[in-house]
């Protein structure tokens, strides 16, 4: 039996050491997807992912998915197409474009977990300004974007898309230099998959997750003023 959550937004998630091993990661069911919870659950390592028909869902898998923003990797290949100048790049200009597109690029494959209920919930929280996305433009075009949460010195990416070859990597190098830039220390991952681990993603135990956490209990002031290098 997993536990079920209280209706109080700000009761206390189980310890992620709690995480069961069968179904992978999985800590708790139920409650709801306010503000209030899912900061909560956020700085403590915990992330909601169902299906539509399911319940709320809350995970903390082992070993935890993550990037340091030094260690993105940049093929030469990727170099070379970024230089060429096709894309353009901005920070919270098209959140909600962005994540409607992170869901409709996973509808095509194997089903969203991103239903409408995500999306108001995360333009709920980039409306107060704790969620953040980053977009890919071909001209006038959002050809590929990431999105996720700014919490303290942790950025936690939730889901990337891509239109045109090559335009979410841009989007997560990018996105990297900019943590990189403003200090924060890690990007959570969460599960890892060979895209993720081509780009520089490593794989580390709970215990280490869960110190990288310290100091993520508040929103993080994320800082507008974006100014991407021009080549890599």
């Amino acid at each position: 039996m997993i536990p079920i959550l209280s209706p109080d937004p700000e009761s206390p998630f189980p310890d992620i050491q709690e995480a069961l091993e069968v179904p992978a990661g999985l800590l708790a069911a139920g409650g709801d997807l306010s503000p209030t919870r899912l900061i909560n659950a956020y700085s403590h390592g915990v992330f909601p992912w169902y299906n539509q028909d399911e319940p709320i869902l809350w995970w903390s898998p082992a070993p935890r998915c993550v990037l340091y923003p030094r260690d993105v990797h940049i093929s030469r290949r990727l170099r070379r197409h970024y230089n060429q100048g096709v894309f353009t790049l901005t920070i919270d200009q098209a959140f909600e474009q962005v994540i409607n597109a992170c869901a409709d690029s996973r509808r095509d494959q194997e089903g969203t977990w991103i239903s409408t209920d995500m999306c108001e919930a995360y333009c709920h929280l980039h409306n107060l300004g704790i969620a953040h996305s980053l977009e890919v433009w071909q001209g006038q075009t959002l050809v590929g974007g990431i999105y996720g949460l700014g919490l303290g010195s942790v950025f936690f990416g939730e889901s990337m898309f891509s239109r045109e070859k090559d335009a979410s990597k841009v989007a997560l190098v990018a996105l990297c230099q900019q943590l990189q830039a403003w200090g924060y220390i890690l990007l959570d991952c969460q599960i890892s998959n060979p895209h993720l681990l081509s780009m520089g993603a490593v794989e580390i135990p709970r215990e280490t997750f869960k110190q990288h956490l310290k100091g993520t209990r508040e929103p993080d002031h994320w800082q507008h003023v974006f100014c991407p290098d021009r080549r890599w």
